[in-house]
């Protein structure tokens, strides 16, 4: 019998399918199309296992569809832009270009060694100018229609270093390099105007039950729709008022203080003098620390001297900055009610400011000086002038009303949401299409003149600001007069290359537009998307903004980009940890003890893979030693897609003996299984009656996990059922019967495993004397009439007293009776402990058990 060898037969079949383009795709007007796209990758330099994973589940659903006849759209490329290749080129010497294409190679060889499905004459780089040009077309269309503007923002600048630093390089409020104190710095920079969009971004949540219900709450809850009121608060002795949105005007009269954002601008116009050097070093060192956290933090204020007036009471109430509040939400001001709302209660507290009720719990009276914690629930309105009595929910619309009465405020609908910023002050990333010039102001490139190539010839040293500033980049002549003028250095946020690349794939090689609308019109919406958790907001959230920004252009009809939507979970592994020399690589450790020190090491618990955690696994190992179609399946068969994967080395081994098993199944029976197709012309009784309910029960089970329910686990576990029933197969495979049934069931095996495990399935399909390829063989088809089970009910016998009753297939032998009688929880009792002596069945109506 010939063995089983992964590597030659999946070379063989990779050379196949790339030799007849297999997985090339064109537009059909009139056929049903399936676009299937996983989030393509940055290519750090090697795939993991979270790649791996995400990829087979969406080679699967593309297999599966292509089989079941749908025109399947299924791209790949490289989020190639980014702040990683940067760092390589300060720490290792290498140019960002160089890094990065030469990583992409290599990732790219990975991802065919895979057999993945992947059409990749499509493929997009968005570090390439063919690709980046259309992001700087999009921008000239967003200034033209006013989306795209300029304005003052803060970055995080590090003063040793000279440079601005991403979010991601500030550590501990440190320069990631330098450990340096970062401080917060104006520059201005370029948003897209998302607001625009935030009440549709919003309400279109409601249109996509293929998304995960988390991810969509997610999305609402970063938009952040709230209803409510603006008031107006005068600042005493000054010129200045301070505008403050509440989604609680009930309250208002029970305001006792206002806080402001550390980076409100109002601050440095109201402080009084005696207290202006304590506001501005309180300001310093809540801002050194960063706004993440900010909200968690312990409240802390510093009184700024001035008092605003409650529009309302006219009663003064003192302004503090405070470390709790965000100059993004709202207005960057609260008025502070500590009687109803726990933060303003702690801080009141804390400083000793006043506590004014004006809410009453039903039947309760609330003593200011006994309250222990801040009352936020419906009651009755107190202290409240003309609102007394009444309820305070009829209360939010009077006191609205009242506002806009007296010119003192508004109702008024506020968004968390904040326009985009774009702007990034790094090199690795798309130029900003605009010029400067000092006599024109900001003027866009001319679209003749794009793309703006980002040059090569640059020095990367962390150190200073864009390397685009020191070369010869900066200089040019403005397009409308002619004179000298210089180029914006900024590049673009790298999620703008992420917000449309989906359309992109639609027409790769289209020099003289994004995409063809005849492309987009037929493959968009994406039918599923596929990415991890961690992408649940800025990513998806900006594909859908460019999605909707793009069809008021009029360049596509869709309104959302992805109609389903499957968040995979993680890999996880047991970390090892030694108390001396923290994580342990396996080959660290020998006999439970760290190999440097000897110390015991702890073993667990189960994280996400992760390199600084040395628990993740190389998938090149995997592949060379099992082959790519066992990593698949172990990753498709170990847990949901939508769970997290705890990595099991054995769960491999047992996958890859799983595919031997499979092969040995034909190569085994390669004379039975030849030259029969199943026609079924003669009626099946007994155990081949049952293999056939078996197999049309296996294509239903499997079609449906699969297209329904993505539970890719329970579908191969299926197919593992129907491997061992054919392994426990009854009585001989001579008869024209008994081989046409065993075909059907073997070829059906073959043709369910082939999404999951190409390769072999490939092989066997034509070992079995097909010679149409798999990838372009139709989907089994379950007959209904084969998996209409009929049942008798047996009633069971331990030493001829009746003990239980089970349910079986009427035609079902004494073997198949006995599994199902010995798993009744009702029969084991009588049996535990004992010696059966023999079983007698007669069949449909007992089974008895003789025991000693």
């Amino acid at each position: 019998m010939e063995r089983y060898e992964s590597k030659e037969v999946e070379f063989k079949w990779q050379k196949i399918w790339a030799d007849n383009s297999a997985f090339s795709t064109v537009r059909e007007d009139g056929r049903d199309k399936y676009y299937v796209l996983e989030m393509f990758p940055y290519p750090s330099g090697k795939i993991h296992m979270g790649h791996v994973r995400n990829y087979a589940i969406g080679d699967v659903v593309s297999r599966f569809f292509t089989m079941k006849g749908k025109n399947v759209l299924h791209p790949m490329g490289w989020d190639s832009f980014g702040l990683p290749a940067e760092n390589a080129a300060i720490q290792h010497g290498i140019h960002p270009a160089e890094w990065t294409y030469k990583n992409i190679d290599y990732m790219k060889k990975q991802l065919k060694r895979l057999g993945l499905s992947y059409d990749w004459e499509r493929e997009v780089t968005t570090c390439a100018p063919e690709y980046y040009r259309w992001n700087q077309w999009f921008f000239l269309k967003f200034m033209e229609k006013g989306m795209a503007y300029k304005k003052l923002s803060t970055v995080n600048w590090c003063p040793a270093c000279s440079t601005v630093l991403a979010n991601e390089q500030v550590e501990g409020g440190l320069c990631w390099r330098c450990e340096s104190t970062v401080e917060e710095k104006e520059l201005e920079q370029w948003f897209l105007k998302i607001t625009d969009y935030g009440e549709e971004l919003l309400e279109h949540t409601r249109k996509l039950p293929g998304w995960p219900e988390r991810v969509l709450l997610m999305q609402r809850n970063w938009v952040g729709k709230s209803t409510g009121a603006e008031v107006v608060f005068k600042v005493e002795g000054a010129d200045e008022t301070i505008k403050v949105f509440t989604t609680r005007p009930d309250t208002l009269y029970g305001a006792t203080f206002m806080s402001l954002a550390p980076e409100h601008p109002v601050i440095e116009k109201i402080t009084a003098p005696d207290r202006l050097r304590g506001v501005r070093e309180f300001i310093s060192r809540v801002k050194a620390g960063g706004k993440k956290g900010r909200g968690e933090a312990e409240k802390e204020g510093v009184f700024t001297g001035a008092f605003s007036t409650n529009p309302l009471t006219g009663a003064k109430i003192p302004v503090y900055v405070a470390n709790f509040v965000l100059m993004e939400y709202g207005t960057g001001a609260v008025m502070a009610v500590p009687a109803h709302d726990q933060r303003d209660f702690e801080f009141a507290k804390k400083y000793n400011l006043p506590v004014t009720v004006v809410i009453n719990p039903p039947k309760i009276i609330l003593d200011p000086a006994a309250m222990i914690a801040a009352y936020q629930d419906e009651g009755t309105m107190v202290n409240s002038g003309p609102f007394d009595g009444m309820k305070n929910t009829e209360a939010m619309v009077k006191i609205a009303e009242l506002l806009e009465e007296r010119g003192v405020g508004k109702r008024s609908v506020s968004y968390r949401l904040r326009d985009w910023g774009i702007s990034r002050q790094r090199y690795w990333g798309c130029p900003i299409p605009v010029i400067y010039c000092g006599a024109c102001g900001a003027v866009p490139v001319p679209y003749k003149d794009l793309p703006v190539i980002l040059p090569e010839d640059v020095s990367i040293t962390g150190k200073g600001m864009s390397p685009l500033l020191l070369s010869s980049f900066v200089d040019t002549k403005c397009p409308r007069c002619g004179k000298g003028a210089r180029r914006e250095t900024d590049t673009m946020d790298t999620f703008v290359d992420s917000s449309w690349y989906f359309l992109r794939y639609m027409s790769p090689q289209n020099n003289n537009e994004p995409f063809d609308k005849k492309e987009a019109s037929y493959w968009m919406p994406v039918d599923q998307y596929i990415g991890g958790i961690e992408h649940a907001v800025l990513h998806l959230l900006y594909a859908r903004f460019f999605t909707k920004a793009v069809r008021d252009l009029g360049l596509i009809q869709a309104d959302e980009p992805f109609k389903n939507l499957l968040t995979q979970g993680m890999v996880c592994k047991e970390i090892l940890r030694c108390p001396g020399h923290g994580y342990l690589l396996p080959e660290e450790a020998e006999g439970g003890r760290c190999r440097e020190c000897g110390k015991p090491v702890t073993v667990g618990p189960t994280e996400k893979m992760s390199k600084s955690k040395k628990n993740t696994v190389d998938p090149d190992r995997i592949i060379e030693t099992y082959g790519a179609d066992t990593t698949r399946l172990f990753s498709l068969f170990a847990a949901p897609p939508q769970k997290d994967l705890d990595w099991n080395e054995d769960g491999v081994e047992g996958s890859f003996r799983f595919l031997g098993r499979v092969w040995r199944l034909v190569s085994e029976n390669a004379d039975i299984l030849s030259g029969f197709d199943f026609k079924h012309d003669k009626p099946l009784e007994g155990f081949l009656r049952r293999i056939h309910r078996q197999t049309h029960s296996t294509i239903k089970k499997v079609t449906q996990d699969i297209e329904e329910r993505f539970h890719f686990n329970t579908a191969i576990s299926s197919i593992m059922e129907l491997v061992n029933s054919l392994y426990q197969w009854e009585g001989t495979k001579q008869g024209a019967l008994e081989r046409e049934v065993f075909r059907e069931a073997v070829e059906a095996v073959v043709l369910l495993l082939s999404p999951f495990a190409p390769h072999i399935s490939e092989e066997l399909w034509q070992r079995l004397g097909n010679p149409t390829p798999l990838y372009s063989t139709p989907w089994p088809v379950f007959d209904p009439d084969a998996v209409r089970s009929e049942e008798v009910t047996v009633v069971v016998q331990v030493n001829g007293k009746v003990r239980a009753k089970v349910s079986v297939p009427a035609d079902a032998g004494k073997e198949y009776v006995e599994g199902v009688v010995m798993k009744e929880q009702l029969v084991a009792k009588w049996v535990a402990a004992k010696e059966i002596r023999t079983t007698v069945y007669v069949p449909g109506r007992i089974f008895n058990i003789v025991v000693q």
